[in-house]
């Protein structure tokens, strides 16, 4: 059994998303219906489906397609964690149809141009009603916002976050360091965990190659190990740089120096844990 921990969709006849540029190939609808096939040739048997946009409406269509969807396992949605009433709008979220698998909340703290956005106190007080609800935090940073995520981390202790795609370290420019430094610091942290996804994206356009990811594959393996790392493909937005086997099968690559357990782990173990799939 293998679980993919992060993929989106999207239908541009809903809503825009005004984070693509007008003349990518991802200016167009990726559905469940498009991703099922692929997830299921690379033998793929659940996935996690995590959210685009900062918008209220996004994350109850995404709990009805995890409803209508054996694939959908899970979803990471997103609310405002400022909002008052967070509490009573995680409870009603959990209550809609599909509301089961709500596993996690995520915000594009990448974005936010304050580089300590999360030790905000009104974001502090979300981030603890997330925990409180039972579920999980996703972080979607950069590089120079990972101190903030650590200090985040251990203010709150209760709260399990998940770093998407390691942080987004610079791969094009093969540099590691503050990456890895900072990397380091927050797997030191026993309630944090990581995702092995979105690294092709990073790395360069046209020429990316196996080896060019794996100092960045083995520092996540050597500060968070196999058992605090789970895959994911990050598509459709791997597409720019790879299909969505060919992603699975760098990934499988990176972990071959893995026992066989240390694998089931990082495939299928982290993502059913953490997320509570």
């Amino acid at each position: 059994m293998t679980v993919d921990a992060h993929h989106h969709v999207w239908d541009l006849a809903v809503r825009d998303q005004d984070w693509i540029p007008e003349r990518s190939p991802l200016r167009r609808n990726f559905t469940i219906d498009d991703l099922a096939p692929e997830a299921r040739a690379a033998g793929v048997d659940r996935t996690v489906l995590v959210q685009t946009i900062t918008v209220p409406e996004e994350t109850p269509e995404f709990l009805a397609l995890a409803a209508a969807h054996d694939l959908v396992a899970g979803v990471v949605g997103w609310t405002d964690l400022t909002r008052p009433d967070i509490t009573d709008e995680l409870a009603r979220l959990r209550e809609l149809p599909g509301g089961h698998c709500l596993k996690g909340i995520r915000h594009q703290v990448q974005g936010e141009p304050d580089p300590e956005w999360l030790l905000r106190p009104d974001v502090r007080r979300g981030l603890a009603a997330v925990a409180e609800a039972g579920l999980v935090y996703d972080l979607v940073v950069l590089p120079h916002q990972l101190p903030a995520c650590a200090k985040t981390a251990e203010a709150l202790p209760q709260l399990t976050f998940v770093l998407d795609h390691l942080g987004k370290p610079p791969i094009a420019s093969g540099a590691l360091k503050p990456w890895a430094t900072d990397l380091h610091a927050l797997a030191a942290l026993p309630n944090t965990t990581a995702k092995l996804s979105g690294l092709v994206t990073e790395a360069a356009p046209d020429s990316w190659t196996v080896d060019d990811l794996r100092p960045y594959t083995d520092t996540a393996l050597e500060a968070f190990g196999p058992t605090r790392l789970m895959f994911g493909s990050d598509w459709p937005v791997c597409t720019e740089r790879a299909t969505y086997g060919e992603v699975l099968s760098a990934a499988q690559e990176l972990t071959a120096v893995l026992d066989a357990a240390e694998q089931a782990d990082v495939f299928h173990g982290t993502a059913t844990c953490v997320y509570g799939l």
